[in-house]
């Protein structure tokens, strides 16, 4: 092997397999590590009459120091004692099946198995004359503690989220649902991150082919780095050039559980608390955990909200537009003379207003977002307080379109799922301009865009508006409306065809489903 700085470690190198003397391959290690201080190398001796050298690797910060001083290097120190003259014909022999007692316990031939365990955490042990080695589990537990999710706050459910380490959230998933049928795929992704992703499903229920698709999008997937799950939303959606969310995330375990419990899969990826979901549904978006924890019908009366609350947000500002510009027949009389003295002195058109009041506000709900949690919530009440106020003392906008803008903020702030937030944001633009230029016609226009947009789009082969378009109406129990929970027997028909009914027990005398 080359002895040179740029050392050849993938796995299609012919001399990518360890080399038997030690010292050649810790001068190996060094120059691929770039002699980095972190990277942790004791060098002890076995053995008197017949001396064995024996390497333990470690990246310093990355691997648990407790755990390598206690269970490996003091079992290896105590049995130096112990045996003067040792006779050694395997690694495997001395070292694994006798003397250590970490948990997960693995050989490697490979130097680039070799850099993924200690880049990941791991311990690995080298001995002098053998060409492989052995990796110990010594990944250290350093990671966030789990918290209350942040952007998915309920009154009433689990106040437990995700963390930054996939281990955690997996284990935070298997709490959820004890079952053997619960599986995990592996994959690591990203030639420089070497980033760990799981999917995980349950077997008998998810759809053997999504999970299959999901796996082959994975596989394609042929990039540098992966820091966050975006990324990897980023590769598998379907609709790449669509502004509406195929892929559906959430930090809550217990929303997850619910998505797996559906046939759905989900894919964790290490370094971010935001787990995806696929296949994804438009009225996933509108639907909260908080939902299936409370009375059905306040449930369901929580989501008319949501949805009135999804169309006042998108189409509020362009009526305006529209009615004040072209209809303004349509409004009362008195209405009407409200709102033009308002206008009398605003110089802008209805549009032009309409734009500026919504800019301003979206760019101080960006800078709330984006300055320190302690001066964010102050600063954007306060500046959309005062710039409201003396715009329209100004006479720059009016009184009625300030209320407008406030009016489709709060409506915004009803979606459970931040993804869908967004993309209403941005159509509120186009349609206030097609409001500009047509009226109610152009507002009309844009809408049927947007629906017949929906109706074309596909999450894994699963119609993105369905239980609505294709209308299924055995699954009109939640969608809509929440039923009651013992109407509750079977699963969405268009994302799993495999296990309908949710479990035998569940099905009444009268054999409902």
């Amino acid at each position: 092997m080359s002895m040179s700085n740029n050392i050849d470690t993938s796995p299609s190198n012919t001399n990518d397999l360890l080399y038997t003397s030690l010292a050649k391959n810790k001068k190996i290690i060094e120059q691929a590590l770039g002699h980095s201080n972190d990277i942790i190398i004791r060098e002890i001796t076995i053995g008197e009459s017949t001396p064995h050298n024996i390497a333990i690797i470690s990246i310093d910060g990355l691997s648990d120091k407790t755990t390598i001083s206690d269970s490996v290097i003091d079992k290896l120190m105590a049995n130096i004692e112990e045996e003067q003259d040792i006779e050694i014909t395997t690694i495997n022999q001395y070292v694994r099946n006798s003397y250590l007692t970490v948990g997960d316990v693995s050989n490697i031939e490979h130097f680039t198995t070799l850099y993924n365990a200690i880049l990941n955490g791991e311990t690995v042990i080298l001995l002098d004359g053998f060409a492989e080695g052995i990796v110990t589990s010594t990944r250290s537990a350093k990671d966030r503690a789990v918290t209350e999710p942040s952007t998915e706050s309920v009154i009433r459910g689990p106040r437990e989220s995700f963390t930054e380490t996939i281990r955690t959230n997996t284990a935070l998933i298997r709490r959820k649902i004890k079952s053997p049928n619960l599986w995990i795929k592996s994959r690591v992704i990203g030639d420089v991150t070497q980033t760990d992703v799981a999917v995980m499903y349950i077997n008998g229920i998810a759809s053997d082919k999504v999970v299959a698709e999901v796996l082959a999008r994975l596989d394609r997937i042929n990039i540098d780095g992966i820091l966050e799950s975006g990324y990897i939303e980023d590769f598998i959606q379907d609709s790449k050039n669509s502004m509406f969310p195929t892929v559906y995330n959430s930090e809550r375990p217990d929303v997850i559980a619910g998505e797996l419990l559906d046939g759905k899969v989900a894919i964790l990826v290490d370094g971010t608390p935001f787990v995806l979901v696929v296949p994804a549904l438009f009225t996933s978006f509108l639907q909260s955990a908080e939902d299936y924890y409370q009375h059905w019908m306040i449930s369901s009366l929580v989501r008319i909200l949501r949805f009135f609350g999804i169309s006042l947000a998108l189409v509020a500002p362009s009526l305006y537009v529209a009615i004040t510009t072209f209809h303004q027949e349509m409004l009362p009389t008195p209405m009407l003379i409200s709102i033009a003295s308002q206008r009398e002195g605003v110089p802008f058109p209805a549009v032009v207003e309409a734009l500026i009041m919504e800019i301003a506000f979206e760019v101080l709900r960006e800078a709330g977002l984006r300055m320190p949690r302690t001066i964010g919530p102050a600063v954007s009440i306060v500046g959309t307080l005062v710039i409201g106020q003396a715009a329209v003392d100004a006479g720059v906008v009016s009184a009625v379109m300030v209320i407008i803008v406030a009016l489709t903020a709060i409506c915004s702030f009803l979606f459970p799922a931040y993804g869908l937030s967004n993309t209403i944001r941005v159509l509120r633009f186009p349609l206030m301009i097609f409001a500009a230029m047509f009226g109610l016609f152009g507002v009309m226009f844009g809408i049927m865009l947007i629906i017949l947009h929906l109706c074309s789009i596909r999450s894994f082969g699963v119609p993105y508006l369905s239980p609505f378009a294709p209308l299924v109406l055995k699954d009109q129990k939640d969608a809509f409306l929440l039923f009651p929970r013992r109407n509750l027997l079977t699963r969405p028909r268009l994302v799993n065809q495999k296990n309908i009914v949710r479990g035998h027990k569940y099905i009444n005398i009268k054999g409902r489903k």
